[in-house]
């Protein structure tokens, strides 16, 4: 039987208690954002502040949906994040399968070359993208949010090559020895195993281009293209002075990231693990 330690339950006791702080401290400016956008507008310059409405108004969001159109830019939103993350997935394991598994000349190179492009913040970039977009016809279309994703990406690349090499080659040599090729080894052997890593590129995938907002202002002109977060700013300079529309937006925006983060946490925690096993 373990003696009793006052001094190291003392030290969990601390640590738990500045955890739940922590947590509260991240918490709390959602909370708020929910009861702004639930309160009626005589409670929201109250003094004390009110901390639940006393009759909840539901109906701000539906009233700030239909504001502007929403919906429209909801299907935009999800046409972006769901084709980019597909193109992400598929390009970025392809290529991390390539330097994973085969040998030539050049190869590490041509790694350090794709790792070193990650340092170039996308501002530079930012000029070129728009004229050569313009110059194929992209702009004010979804394509500039959605094409650049089947090229892959360094990170992920990186990311799914370190997971590759932890799977053992022998499972290669047997699928050769069967009379498969490198596509069916790829396909049918790696994407399963890749799942975990899989889970967690998509999700930063859909998350970063459910959250983009400088791209959409860039290459986006029409109301009909716009994305959520651009909907969402336009719908701010037109009702600046409707807080608990702009709250409700706010929420109703936030909740399929979260959504998709809670669902897909136990994979993301597996992938990123599984990806640092072997460099």
């Amino acid at each position: 039987m373990r003696r009793f330690d006052p001094s190291r339950h003392a030290r969990r006791l601390v640590y738990y208690t500045l955890m739940l702080g922590l947590a509260l401290a991240f918490a709390l400016p959602l909370y708020w954002t929910l009861v702004t956008a639930l309160k009626a507008k005589s409670e929201l310059y109250t003094w004390p502040p009110v901390w639940w409405p006393a009759l909840p108004r539901w109906e701000n969001f539906a009233e700030a949906w239909a504001a502007q159109p929403f919906g429209q830019f909801l299907w935009n939103s999800l046409l972006v994040g769901g084709l980019s993350t597909l193109g992400q997935l598929f390009s970025s394991s392809l290529v991390a399968y390539g330097f994973a598994r085969f040998e030539f000349r050049g190869r590490d190179t041509l790694f350090m070359v794709m790792l070193g492009s990650m340092m170039i913040p996308w501002d530079v970039t930012m000029i070129p993208l728009y004229m050569q977009f313009n110059w194929l016809g992209w702009i004010n279309t979804l394509k500039p949010l959605i094409v650049p994703n089947f090229f892959g990406a360094a990170f992920y690349i990186f990311l799914l090559r370190q997971f590759i090499m932890s799977i053992p080659r022998e499972l290669d040599e047997a699928a050769r020895m069967d009379g498969a090729n490198a596509w069916q080894i790829y396909w049918r052997i790696h994407l399963p195993l890749m799942a975990p890593a899989l889970v967690l590129v998509g999700t930063f995938q859909f998350l970063g281009s459910w959250n983009d907002y400088l791209g959409p202002l860039i290459f986006l002109n029409d109301q009909s293209s716009y994305t959520l977060p651009l909907g969402l700013a336009q719908f701010r300079g037109l009702h600046a002075n409707n807080l608990t529309a702009i709250a409700a937006m706010t929420v109703l925006l936030c909740l399929p990231p979260l959504l998709l983060f809670f669902l897909a946490q136990r994979h993301i925690m597996e992938g990123a693990s599984a990806g640092a096993v072997k460099g």
